[in-house]
């Protein structure tokens, strides 16, 4: 009951590292389908391509040994010699057919996932030896999908040989009583004509069955809110300390943004919402915000203009554009160098007014 709770809270979709963390314990997409597909299609391969060249070479291997079966010896050293020659020659026919096979068997893992090496299937488990663990493997959804699929396709392959062999059934009656020699061109253009309607079949059962077994895997993979929650503090901090930290930051960033604006040479209000302190010396390129902020942070910097006389204009149109295209710490954009001017000149006026 725990365990069904437990799925139905698995909601989430699963992160790039738990499909990491999956990969790595081994748990993959595999279906055995798509191996089958990749043995039989090797298999019909071969047939086609090496089953001629090898039986021509047993053949003639056969035919010699039989041919000159008086002239050999038959003593322990070299009835062993003969006995070792003649498996050479086999092992040299079906060499290649065999090597395509593993190929194929290879293959067949690899197109499903990338290769894995993980010892985790070989730590002892007590499920493993757990009756209670065994019986519900046994009538899991996954042995019922595994039975239905394999009574199926048995059926669907079995469907499609009869549909073949059926009108073949009078020209086979007659091979009974054909010459071995003729039968053999016969049965392998009938066994690659068999072997290529399974390949066909076979191929449909196998994409169906990836597309299952891959979403059984993704499903296994699915995560609940809080495992979201807690793989998300592990890999990217806590939220309340990021948030704490991110505040640290603005409150120091703003203690030093005050602390420069006494070295403004004006600050351009709105007047009430926003306040930005600018700063220009001789010999600068163009003036540069040294503080800016809306509101409460506008009026504290308008308070500590004040308090060091640091001139105050008010120009609603100019401060909201330069509080939204310039930063701190950067000198105003080229588009606004006249209006800045214009502000900045009339300062530098008030100031030889006064003295």
């Amino acid at each position: 009951m725990a365990e069904e709770q437990d799925k139905s809270e698995k909601t989430e979709d699963p992160t790039q590292k738990r499909l990491d963390e999956a990969l790595r314990r081994g748990d993959v997409v595999k279906s055995q389908e798509v191996n089958t597909w990749f043995v039989i299609g090797a298999a019909t391969l071969a047939l086609l391509v090496f089953a001629v060249p090898a039986g021509g070479a047993l053949s003639s291997t056969m035919r010699g040994l039989i041919a000159n079966a008086h002239a050999f010896p038959a003593d322990g050293p070299a009835l062993a010699a003969l006995l070792e020659r003649i498996g050479y020659d086999v092992l040299a026919a079906v060499a290649l057919p065999f090597l395509l096979l593993m190929l194929a068997a290879l293959g067949g893992n690899a197109i499903q996932h990338q290769p894995v090496f993980s010892a985790e299937s070989l730590k002892p488990k007590l499920s493993k030896i757990s009756l209670v663990a065994g019986a519900k493997r046994l009538f899991s959804k996954q042995a019922l999908a595994n039975f239905i699929k394999g009574v199926f396709k048995l059926a669907l392959v079995g469907v499609v040989l009869v549909a073949l062999l059926w009108p073949e059934r009078h020209r086979l009656e007659a091979m009974v009583a054909s010459d071995p020699v003729g039968i053999l061109p016969v049965s392998r253009s009938l066994a690659l004509e068999l072997m290529g309607a399974v390949v066909a079949v076979l191929a449909v059962i196998a994409a169906l069955d990836y597309v299952f077994q891959y979403r059984q895997w993704y499903e296994r993979q699915k995560m609940s809110p809080r495992e979201l929650k807690d793989e998300y503090k592990d890999t990217e901090g806590d939220p309340k300390i990021k948030a704490r930290i991110r505040q640290l930051r603005q409150n120091k960033m703003k203690t030093r943004m005050m602390a420069a604006v006494p070295t403004a040479t004006v600050v351009v209000t709105n007047p009430t919402h926003y306040a930005v302190a600018l700063q220009y010396e001789a010999g600068m390129n163009a003036p540069r915000c040294v503080a800016k902020g809306v509101d409460t942070v506008a009026r504290k910097i308008r308070d500590v203009a004040g308090d060091h006389d640091i001139p105050i204009v008010e120009n609603p149109p100019l401060a909201r554009t330069l509080h939204a295209a310039v930063e701190i710490d950067q000198e105003i954009p080229p588009e606004h160098y006249k209006a800045v001017a214009e502000v900045i000149s009339y300062v530098m006026g008030l100031k030889r007014g006064w003295r």
